[in-house]
């Protein structure tokens, strides 16, 4: 079966535009609503809560880990504080990055906080009572368990290393296994979002 011309040409076209509107990003397209949730934070003082929505119009970068980690998560936050270095000076404010504690035994408030921002001064801690942490780490398929007796400090405690993104719409959109955790492949997707 023959196509007239006028049918063909405007299915090409629409075909090409749609398929040149797929961005390419280095993270691994999830591209689903993040699940809500509200912690707490310590900011001049006192605690306050802190909740996911309070940065709708930002692009939300998390990672879950804890205060006492020897590796993984120092790594992840230079990578994270590095990665808002490469970006424009007037889009660094569209970016906030959450770092979410999966040891609230050890990590209050302050201890988080100030954690976070050893890296960098606008990355926020973020805690709360175990069950909180619990419910957060399930839904966005966290897994943390302790290792006992492997630190001076008592236990280690096991955890999934991904860094998550979450688009201004409140979408998560990018996910960040270690190996993608480069300041500037994640540098370039935010580019390609803000």
């Amino acid at each position: 079966m023959r196509f007239p011309l006028l049918v063909i040409v405007p299915f090409l076209a629409i075909s090409l535009l749609s398929c040149e509107r797929k961005e390419k990003f280095h993270g691994t397209v999830y591209d689903k609503p993040a699940e809500e949730f509200c912690l707490t934070n310590w900011r001049e003082g006192s605690e306050r809560k802190v909740c996911l929505s309070d940065f709708r119009g930002k692009v939300v970068m998390i990672f879950f880990g804890y205060t006492h980690c020897p590796d993984v998560c120092p790594t992840a936050l230079q990578v994270l504080a590095e990665t808002l270095k490469l970006l424009p000076e007037a889009d660094r404010g569209k970016v906030q990055v959450l770092f979410i504690t999966v040891d609230p035994e050890r990590d209050g408030p302050e201890i988080t906080q100030k954690y976070a921002e050893y890296f960098h001064p606008s990355f926020l801690g973020l805690t709360g009572s175990p069950e909180e942490i619990k419910k957060v780490a399930k839904d966005y398929m966290v897994y943390y368990g302790k290792v006992e007796g492997q630190s001076e400090g008592g236990y280690l405690v096991d955890h999934t290393a991904l860094i998550y993104l979450i688009d201004q719409k409140g979408n998560l959109k990018l996910l960040y296994p270690s190996m993608r955790q480069k300041p500037e492949l994640i540098a370039e997707d935010l580019k390609k979002l803000l």
